[in-house]
């Protein structure tokens, strides 16, 4: 696949999706594809069944796109993983509390 093709279905806006390469035309980031690729184990085909207005081309692009960059985008997933680590930790579920505080009436 060449770097034409990829720029075709690929892009990256400064200031749209932290400035991350996403699905050209979509908020859709190659990071999520890969998580819901590799990590949650969706083939190509169910990524478009849950998100059909992009294309199998946009898919195939995401995912050659994050194979000639792997440590760019492990990076991106391992930040995002952490912010949300960091923001549970800062902001404690309500519903837990309560369950929490009721087990101990």
């Amino acid at each position: 696949m060449s770097i034409a093709v990829i720029k075709e279905h690929i892009e990256i806006t400064p200031g749209v999706c932290g400035g991350k390469p996403r699905i050209a035309g979509h908020r859709i980031r190659v990071q999520d594809i890969v998580v819901w690729h590799e990590q949650m184990g969706m083939s190509p085909d169910e990524i478009l069944y849950h998100y059909p207005s992009i294309t199998l081309s946009d898919i195939y692009a995401a995912l050659a796109y994050y194979h000639d960059r792997p440590d760019e985008i492990r990076s991106a997933i391992e930040a995002d993983a952490e912010f949300a680590r960091q923001l549970k930790a800062q902001n404690p579920s309500l519903l837990q509390e309560k369950l929490k505080n009721r087990q101990h009436n």
